[in-house]
């Protein structure tokens, strides 16, 4: 069984850019895989705290790193027009030499929509402009042109150009488990699926919906990587723990953040098993909140204590 990719979720919002500066070369050195960031204009619910936006900070990062991929959990698809995206990806993929990692959704907070005066649309329409995006970056990467009809985005002959430097395309991130409209999404388009933290309950049924879909559609499903988005809580020992679980459950205790279902709470070896739990479930990529938003003493026992032992 290959190891599975380890990436950080670092959520902006709070932070200095030195500070998530410090955090991604400390990553980066360490060995990890990726780290993700979020798509919100300002922090969901506190809208007065400092929140940097997250394109122009992915493309900080990856131009202050060699190895790391960066990318985003996810994107907001109703912020940025289809074909401008595309060009922003291509671009950034070439800036990175090939380390952007395409995350993208339908939308998650509408009062920033408010805000902003954007539609917010119902589910159903969020989800026809997503499927839409979708296609338009397919097709930008692998022709570089679009040229597409739909019934909210029209394009018309529009270079893309130079395009990806990863081939076929900077892997596609859907994030979702909406198994009407977010799945049959992910069965189509998407190179890797991530399960947010608030489905971490349901992960074999969603893994079925999932394999259903893509056998109806005559899609492989084992060319899909399986990603889960998780809090993980690692205590150096016993006797540290109560207060990492303490920690863990003041900031990320509430039922959307999955921390019980998610089972990453615990002693290295406690993790270690967790993990590969979720690897015999087939997930090929884990993005971890960690309890304390990515200390150095917590990046260095992921590292040397869990990471190592996979």
């Amino acid at each position: 069984m290959n190891k599975p990719e380890i990436g950080v979720y670092l959520p902006q919002m709070g932070f200095t850019y030195d500070q998530i500066l410090h955090r991604t070369l400390r990553c980066e050195q360490l060995g990890i895989d990726s780290i993700w960031l979020y798509d919100h204009l300002y922090a969901p619910g506190m809208p007065d705290y400092p929140s940097m936006e997250a394109w122009t900070l992915a493309t900080a990062l990856l131009s202050r790193t060699e190895r790391i991929r960066v990318g985003h959990m996810v994107l907001c698809n109703q912020f940025r027009h289809p074909a401008v995206l595309a060009k922003m990806a291509t671009t950034l993929d070439q800036i990175s030499a090939g380390r952007l990692a395409l995350g993208i959704g339908s939308g998650s907070i509408e009062d920033e929509h408010s805000r902003l005066g954007l539609a917010w649309g119902s589910f159903v329409e969020r989800s026809e402009r997503l499927g839409e995006t979708l296609q338009i970056l397919h097709q930008a990467f692998a022709d570089e042109s679009i040229d597409f009809t739909g019934k909210h985005f029209v394009v018309k002959d529009m270079p893309i150009k130079p395009g990806p430097v990863q081939q076929p395309r900077p892997p596609i991130v859907v994030g979702g488990v909406g198994e009407k409209y977010t799945l049959p999404l992910v069965a189509r388009y998407a190179d890797v699926w991530n399960v947010p933290t608030y489905a971490l309950g349901e992960l074999e049924h969603k893994i079925s919906v999932l394999r259903s879909i893509c056998g109806e559609i005559g899609r492989d499903p084992s060319t899909i990587v399986m990603s889960i988005e998780a809090v993980m809580a690692v205590a150096a020992d016993d006797a540290s723990l109560p207060g990492v679980r303490h920690l863990a459950e003041k900031r990320f205790g509430i039922p959307a953040f999955g921390l019980k279902e998610g089972g990453l709470v615990g002693t290295p070896s406690m993790i270690v098993d967790r993990l590969h739990e979720l690897q015999e479930l087939g997930f090929g990529q884990i993005v971890l909140f960690t309890h304390d938003r990515g200390s150095d003493e917590t990046l260095d026992l992921l590292t040397a204590e869990v990471i190592a032992k996979l």
